[in-house]
C-alpha cells in the first residue's frame, strides 16, 4: 500500500521531543520507490513512519543516513527519530518489527543523545553491486543482480577501478540533476571480484564493492556502468581516468540498474553517541 499523506508529521530535525533513537534496518528495495517519502508511493521512510505511529501514536518522520533510490536494497541503513515515549530501545525494535511489512526489518535499536543526526554521524559507507554475466539468465537472484549476457573481464575492471580510489571531483559520476555543490568525495577502496559459488550457478556473478566517506547521487551505479564498459571490451581501462579528469557526466558509462545495488554497511562516528558531542553544521 502507498504511504499515507505526511500531514501532521513532525519534520524538525533535531527534534525537541524527549528522546532520540538510533535504528539500523534492512530492506529489499524491489517494491519500494526508494527511501525518501513521496506522496502516493510506497517508500521505506513512509513505511517506517507509519510503524512508529502504530507503536506510539506519534507522528514523526524518521531520518536516514542514505537516500537509496527505487529498487535499491540495504542491510545497514542508519536511521534516527525522536520520541516522547519511554519504551526501552529493544521494545521499540520488537514493536516496530511487529508492524513493519516482510520486506523491511529493524535489526538494532539504541538510545542516542539529543540532536543525533544520522547524516552527520555516518562517516563511511560500503556498497556492493552484483552483476550476473552468465549466458543463462538468473532465476533465484533475478531481483538482486544486473544481468549481463557475456562474461566480463574482471582483471581489466579491477585495473580501471584502481584509478578512482582516493579523493577526487566525481562530477563525471553524478546524476546532473543533483543539487549538491561539492562534487569531491573520497573512495577508500574498490574491490572487483568474481564471486565463487552462488544460488543459480557458480562463478556467474561479478561483485563490485565500493567504500568511501560519502557518495553523490547515482555515483556507485555510474561507476559500475563505466567499469562494465571496460569489462566487456568496449573501452580500455585507461579511459576511466580520462573520464574522471574530464568532470563531465556524458563521458562516463551508463547508470547501472538499481536492483543490483546494496547498501552493505554504514560506519558511525562513535563520538556522535557521546552526550556532549554536537554534529557539525
Amino acid at each position: 500500500m502507498p504511504c499515507r499523506s505526511p500531514s501532521g508529521w513532525r519534520r524538525e530535525w533535531p527534534d525537541t521531543m524527549g528522546r532520540t533513537l538510533l535504528l539500523r534496518l534492512a530492506y529489499e528495495g524491489t517494491r519500494f520507490s526508494g527511501w525518501q517519502f513521496q506522496p502516493g508511493r510506497r517508500t521505506v521512510q513512509g513505511t517506517l513512519a507509519e510503524a512508529i505511529t502504530a507503536v506510539s501514536g506519534e507522528t514523526v518522520l524518521p531520518k536516514g543516513s542514505s537516500r537509496t533510490d527505487a529498487g535499491v536494497h540495504a542491510v545497514d541503513q542508519l536511521v534516527g527519530f525522536a520520541t516522547a515515549k519511554d519504551y526501552a530501545a529493544d521494545v521499540w525494535r520488537r514493536a516496530l518489527n511487529a508492524h513493519l511489512p516482510e520486506d523491511v526489518v529493524v535489526h538494532f535499536a539504541r538510545e542516542a543523545p539529543a540532536g543525533f543526526d544520522p547524516v552527520a554521524a555516518a562517516v563511511g559507507k560500503r556498497y556492493r553491486y552484483r552483476i550476473h554475466d552468465a549466458a543463462d539468465r538468473p532465476v533465484l537472484a533475478r531481483k538482486f543482480v544486473w544481468r549481463w549476457k557475456s562474461p566480463l573481464d574482471v582483471a581489466a575492471m579491477r585495473i580501471a577501478a584502481a584509478g578512482l580510489v582516493g579523493e577526487h571531483d566525481f562530477s563525471s559520476f553524478e546524476n546532473p540533476s543533483s543539487p549538491r555543490r561539492s562534487k569531491v568525495r573520497r573512495i577508500t577502496s574498490i574491490d572487483v571480484r568474481r564471486r565463487q559459488g552462488g544460488d543459480d550457478m557458480p562463478t556467474a556473478e561479478v561483485w563490485v564493492e565500493i567504500e568511501g566517506n560519502g557518495f553523490l547521487y547515482n555515483m556507485v551505479r555510474i561507476i559500475v556502468g563505466t567499469l562494465v564498459l571496460v569489462g566487456c571490451g568496449k573501452r580500455q581501462h585507461g579511459w576511466v581516468g580520462d573520464v574522471l579528469a574530464a568532470r563531465r557526466r556524458p563521458l562516463a558509462g551508463p547508470t547501472a540498474p538499481p536492483q543490483g545495488l546494496l547498501l552493505l554497511r554504514t560506519d558511525l562516528d562513535p563520538r556522535t553517541l557521546e552526550p556532549q558531542h554536537v554534529p557539525p553544521a
